[in-house]
Formats: structure tokens, C-alpha cells, sequence
């Protein structure tokens, strides 16, 4: 037998935002293991004691952009009202039921101007694999590391050409350095001057995006064509936890 709902929308009950967050949820998990309290004074330096209107807890902010970068939400404006409905992230912000969101302008402000400067996820990020270390989840013993190319918010047709020389990486210079040394030891000529070696260097055109000029342009058999960063991870062996990003920019091939 069919029946139709009764509204429920104005129906009072008595209920906790603990109650409503499932005891499996992502949330609960990063809350159980991950002390934030650290921020406070991490960032205390970038507000003014005594002057000004009171600021939003930092602790609260970093912790709505790491909710956007756990769950993919692509924008700080789909964020807010993410969090606007969505118990789960209401609970990890110890944020109440009718307790109003902060504007997206106010994340992203933040963000760009007063921790664009700052190494504050550089610190969490180390936070994390020393909780990691501490508690027997990460050894250092054995690492393992891969890369894999990330797609640059760079439109592909908006770019320039540039001739850039190429020039030897560190490594390769001190490998030099070696050479020079071990040639020296042996009584041989030294190598040609480096100074000399590097106006003599060939160069080589390079197109360079007019949105993201850090990123580099690919263009291989097999793979798609376009600005890329190469993004480098390692991981732990023990338990599989990261160890160190890195990104750095694709060069064009």
C-alpha cells in the first residue's frame, strides 16, 4: 500500500551534529588522528594583535580548503555551499547548525594574500608525516617514487615563442667538477673553460604559456599535447604514507 509522506520540513527534534556524522566518514578519520591546534601559532604572526576586526580562526580556514582538496570541490564558492548543507563538514569545522559560513571572498583572501607568503601547508604537510613517524607508520627505510604528469590550467593557443639556452643542470656541473679534479690528478689538460663553453651554448625554442609561463609544453607520440607539470611523489614503504611532493615544470619534448 502506497502512503504519502507528511512534511517534515518544520518537525522539531533533539539531536546532535555528532549524531548525524557516520562513524565511517573521511572526516572523523582526519579528525581522529590530526591535531590542527599547531596552526594558531604557526600563523599568529600574520594578524595583528591588537588592532583591526576580529579575524576568522585561522585553524577553521585551513581546514575548509583541505575539505575542497579531500573532496575534490573545485572552487572556493562551491565550498561554502558545500558546507552550507553538508553536516559532515559542519562537524569537522566545530561549526554549529546556524552558525553562517564564511563568504568564499574571505577564504580566498586569505588565502592569496595572507598565506600566499607564508609556509604554513609546507608545516602542516611536515605535521602530518611526523604525527606519521611518531606513531610507527612511516620508517624511511624503504621509499618508493613515481611521477606522473598534471594538466596546467594553461590554454594551449595562448603562448609564446621563446629561445632559451641550454644550460647543464647542477648535477651535471658537478660531475664536471669531478672530472676536473680526477684530470688534474692524472696530469691532463683541464677541460675547456666553462665560461667559454657557455656563451658557445645552443639554444633551443621553447613555447612558453601567457597564462602559466612556470608550466612546460608537451608534445610527445602518444600522449596528449599541451602545457603539464611533472608531479613527483614518494611514499613510505611501510604503510604506504607520502613522504614529499614536488612539482616541477614539464619541459617541452
Amino acid at each position: 500500500m502506497l502512503k504519502e509522506p507528511s512534511p517534515q520540513q518544520y518537525q522539531f527534534e533533539t539531536i546532535t551534529l555528532d549524531e548525524l556524522v557516520p562513524e565511517d566518514h573521511l572526516v572523523r578519520k582526519v579528525d581522529a588522528i590530526m591535531d590542527f591546534e599547531f596552526i594558531r601559532d604557526a600563523v599568529a604572526h600574520l594578524y595583528c594583535p591588537n588592532n583591526g576586526r576580529p579575524a576568522i580562526d585561522p585553524v577553521r580556514l585551513i581546514k575548509m580548503m583541505l575539505l575542497g582538496y579531500l573532496f575534490g570541490i573545485p572552487s572556493e564558492r562551491k565550498l561554502v555551499k558545500e558546507i552550507q548543507v553538508n553536516m559532515a563538514y559542519r562537524w569537522f569545522l566545530r561549526m554549529g547548525l546556524t552558525e553562517k559560513v564564511p563568504d568564499a571572498s574571505t577564504l580566498s583572501q586569505n588565502r592569496i594574500r595572507r598565506f600566499n607568503d607564508s609556509d604554513i601547508f609546507q608545516q602542516i604537510f611536515d605535521h602530518v608525516v611526523e604525527q606519521a613517524i611518531s606513531g610507527g607508520m612511516a620508517n624511511g627505510r624503504v621509499l618508493y617514487t613515481d611521477s606522473t604528469h598534471l594538466k596546467a590550467n594553461a590554454n594551449p593557443h595562448k603562448a609564446i615563442n621563446e629561445e632559451r639556452p641550454i644550460a647543464p643542470s647542477e648535477y651535471i656541473e658537478q660531475l664536471n667538477v669531478a672530472v676536473e679534479r680526477d684530470r688534474k690528478n692524472h696530469a691532463k689538460k683541464p677541460l675547456p673553460d666553462a665560461k667559454k663553453s657557455n656563451e658557445n651554448s645552443a639554444v633551443k625554442n621553447t613555447k612558453v604559456s601567457t597564462t602559466d609561463p612556470e608550466s612546460g609544453f608537451m608534445h610527445r607520440d602518444n600522449k596528449p599535447k599541451g602545457f603539464f607539470y611533472l608531479d613527483h611523489r614518494t611514499v613510505d614503504g611501510k604503510h604506504g604514507h607520502y613522504g614529499h611532493p614536488c612539482h616541477r615544470r614539464k619541459c617541452a619534448r
